[in-house]
């Protein structure tokens, strides 16, 4: 991996880039597996380059929601910005890809040494905090076809594609809600011409479509960065 994909790494200083990619190894991103888990100590923070990354919750006795999403925009353990060794959520590969790792212990003491990588991951950590609220209002209160429209969006930004791999029954897991819901939600996506879906391949069709379709909270959450991050 010799290109700098990541958006937060990108964002620092030649100087302060390069210390941080030399204590980086580059690894890939598969599909399914788990990265963090909550009340364990992170041993890794990750800067995804290709992929993505899901953020998911639960309570007792029920299954786990996605309340937000990681892409080459952010990271994985922001919350170590903060002087915690720990997450409340669960991390799972959700778009196979790559991904700088670095270790937690060598992460910290670049932290304390690069007031501007501490500046940037301030930024970035406001802005998965308002993704996480905006993700709590969007479950509580939107219907599932503008839920569904806001996730392809949200997925498509980060695979850098028009098509990816999803089944229904992931998504239905992801949002909460029962498989047949998120047939419905497809099947309606799908006749009007938004996407097509045929066996776990997903191609967004028409983009600017889905994005009318899509709940404001997507937009919502491009804003944020945009006001935050890319306006520095």
């Amino acid at each position: 991996m010799t290109v700098i994909e990541n958006h937060l790494i990108r964002m620092l200083p030649a100087r302060e880039r390069q210390r941080i990619l030399a204590i980086c190894e580059p690894v890939p991103l598969i599909l399914a597996d788990v990265l963090c888990t909550p009340a364990k100590r992170t041993r890794y923070a990750y800067f995804p380059t290709e992929g993505f990354i899901s953020l998911l919750t639960s309570t007792s006795g029920s299954p786990e929601l996605e309340v937000g999403m990681v892409g080459r925009e952010g990271m994985l353990g922001v919350q170590m910005v903060l002087g915690v060794s720990a997450t409340p959520l669960r991390a799972i590969v959700q778009g196979s890809g790559t991904a700088w790792r670095v270790d937690a212990g060598a992460f910290r003491k670049e932290l304390e040494r690069s007031p501007m990588l501490r500046r940037v991951l301030n930024r970035y950590l406001y802005v998965l905090m308002i993704q996480l609220t905006t993700s709590a209002g969007c479950l509580r209160f939107h219907q599932i076809g503008p839920r569904l429209a806001r996730w392809l969006l949200m997925s498509q930004d980060r695979a850098h594609a028009d098509s990816f791999r999803m089944t229904h029954e992931f998504l239905a897991y992801l949002l909460g809600v029962r498989r047949v819901g998120i047939t419905v939600a497809a099947n309606a996506l799908q006749h009007s011409g938004l996407i097509a879906y045929h066996r776990g391949d997903l191609t967004v069709l028409d983009r600017n479509g889905l994005e009318m379709a899509a709940c404001g909270c997507y937009e919502a959450d491009r804003k944020a960065y945009a006001d935050t991050l890319d306006s520095r």
